[in-house]
């Protein structure tokens, strides 16, 4: 006994499965006892019974049994485990609580059957562990201390399997939203079988808005809306396994035949469950999340790559289509690679230092004299310049839009310090910013905190922001932003109008005193055609509104007199100057700056 018992405590301590422990358990008794079949069943929470080890019994026999309720005349186990008491039948044919089983047993040749209740936590029956007889007899004193210490072991074993249990519960499943989590999703995609293209798809799914809402209504109020989106999403998605594989982020395995039968429109109702609004502590919220879908394919060999595709797609999405879903294909990955290369170069550029502005002057049209200057972000790669646009991928980077903000400001500020020092009569200069700049909300302070070191007041300073920016603002984040850094002094411009199709209208509630009308319009004025009809539409209504209009991309002397036509007096292109560094940009001030006198000469163009 004292043997057994050692082998048994050893399995346990060593961390051996639940199956073997009991399974050799059953074997070393029926070694000692080779009268009695050993039998552990399993009690579960419903109160159903289950096979837990029995290697001398028919597997057939297990099966039957298996699900089966416990009562009051349920064999000798399924009543031992009603009663938490032990249940000795010395003959299976006549005893009531066999009535209903007996069938089961006779043919095996058992005719009797000895079973005793294995307590866990709060005194309830967990387990049952019974001897079943060839012949007609209750238990021998011999095997009554054999079978105590048999239960006190099961019951030490079951409780270890039930604390393991817990722990890889606990380890594997996300606290707040009650689902698995990445380590649960990094375990199970490894295992995901890729040999049969179509066989399951991933979705990624990024919850769009937490940052706002936990700003603006606090954390709480973002751990509730994670958890509505956690649940919505686990509904819509069953039978098929959800992750919340990061603070924001949730993952979708889908292997189920009927949503992968039509993939997309599986993932539009992924979309759709999001669409009502949730109640977050109080305050009515809108879940927005942007979904990047991959399929298995030929050429996945690994399910890592189905993974890193959905990366791409998500990424993609939320480039182009945030709210909505982009179903990777191939050419993805290279726009990835080619974003991921422009940030390391910006990267590198700020790092070293060749991140500067250059400037671009607006003229007033009347005198070709220079009101102002829009300052515009270059990279030196070498003796070569390379415009914003070389780079754009980069800026989708929040750090490194942040980043390069914070670089063009510090130069301009000193630049701007530099001119006045010179004399010249400057009036102001346009800095381009981004969403970022005004969802992290250091757009004041990075202009407070630089203009102030060069003891330059922030009157000449006009942040201009792109129409595609205002226009993507849902939350109302960048249109309260403007507001409140137009109640501070500074004057907003609203750049590339036309371009993110708002209509006139919004010009009543857009927080700007410049628009500056984008260079498609401008290209196509000379024809007379629908262009030189929205330009005077603009022009008259922002004339009303009291906000200042400029032409961009201006090239031709036609373009600019047929902008006057218009009654715009204000424009910049390359019929005037390219852009050009601070040290070119001060010398034409110093000619063509209107407050210096009559005009010494005129711009190019002018």
């Amino acid at each position: 006994m004292i043997d057994l018992q050692n082998t048994i405590l050893e399995m346990i301590a060593k961390g051996e499965s639940l199956a073997d422990t009991i399974n050799r358990l059953c074997l070393e008794v029926e070694r000692i006892v080779p009268d009695a079949i050993c039998s552990v069943l399993r009690v579960d929470s419903q109160g159903c019974l289950h096979s837990l080890a029995a290697p001398s019994l028919p597997a057939e026999y297990s099966a039957l049994i298996d699900g089966l309720p416990i009562g009051p005349n349920v064999g000798s186990c399924g009543t031992a485990a009603w009663l938490g008491e032990e249940v000795a039948v010395q003959d299976v044919a006549t005893d009531p609580r066999w009535h209903d089983y007996k069938h089961l047993v006779l043919p095996l040749g058992l005719k009797a059957c000895w079973s005793s209740p294995v307590f866990g936590a709060h005194d309830r029956p967990i387990a049952t562990f019974a001897f079943y007889y060839r012949e007609k007899r209750g238990p021998l004193p011999i095997e009554r201390e054999m079978v105590d210490r048999c239960v006190h072991l099961c019951a030490i074993a079951l409780d270890r399997h039930r604390r393991v249990l817990e722990h890889e519960r606990r380890a594997y499943t996300d606290a707040l939203t009650g689902l698995a989590n990445r380590a649960a999703f990094n375990i199970a995609l490894p295992d995901l079988d890729c040999t049969s293209p179509g066989a399951w798809a991933l979705c990624l799914v990024d919850l769009d808005n937490l940052k706002v809402v936990n700003d603006t209504f606090g954390h709480q109020a973002g751990d509730i809306l994670l958890k509505e989106v956690g649940d919505r999403i686990a509904a819509a998605a069953a039978p098929d396994k959800v992750f919340r594989i990061g603070g924001d982020e949730f993952a979708i395995v889908v292997r189920s035949s009927a949503a992968l039968r039509d993939i997309d429109r599986t993932v539009e109702a992924y979309l759709e469950a999001l669409v009502p609004t949730a109640d977050c502590d109080g305050k009515i919220v809108g879940p927005r999340a942007t979904i990047g879908l991959a399929v298995l394919s030929d050429g996945d060999r690994t399910a890592e790559r189905v993974r890193q595709n959905a990366d791409f797609a998500l990424y993609h999405a939320k480039e182009t289509r945030r709210g909505g879903y982009v179903r990777y294909w191939p050419g993805i990955g290279t726009r990835m690679t080619r974003r991921l290369t422009a940030i390391r170069e910006v990267d590198a550029a700020l790092r070293e230092g060749r991140i500067e502005p250059f400037y671009q002057p607006i003229i007033l049209f009347e005198t070709g004299e220079i009101v102002g200057l829009e300052a515009l972000c270059r990279m030196r790669i070498g003796n070569t310049v390379v415009p914003a646009s070389s780079f754009h991928d980069a800026t989708t980077d929040a750090s490194v839009a942040a980043a390069l903000t914070r670089q063009i400001v510090s130069q301009v500020a000193r630049d701007v310090r530099i001119w006045l020092d010179m004399g010249i009569p400057f009036q102001h200069v346009g800095i381009n910013v981004s969403s970022v700049d005004f969802h992290n909300g250091s757009i004041y302070s990075v202009l407070a905190e630089n203009f102030e070191r060069e003891r330059v007041p922030l009157k000449h300073v006009i942040l201009e922001v792109t129409e595609s920016v205002y226009m993507d603002d849902d939350a109302g984040v960048v249109r309260q932003s403007m507001a409140a850094l137009r109640e501070k002094g500074l004057k907003i411009a609203l750049d590339d109008f036309g371009t993110g199709y708002a209509s006139l209208t919004h010009l009543m509630s857009v927080p700007v005193d410049i628009i500056k009308i984008d260079k498609s319009f401008v290209d196509s004025i000379v024809d007379k055609g629908p262009s030189a009809a929205i330009i005077e539409g603009i022009v008259g209504i922002a004339g009303r509104l009291g906000i200042r209009v400029v032409a961009e991309g201006i090239e031709e002397r036609s373009q600019v007199r047929q902008l006057m036509g218009l009654g715009c007096g204000l424009g910049q292109g390359y019929l005037y100057s390219r852009a050009v560094d601070a040290g070119e940009a001060g010398e034409m001030m110093l000619k063509f700056a209107q407050g210096l006198g009559p005009a010494k000469a005129r711009l190019k163009g002018g």
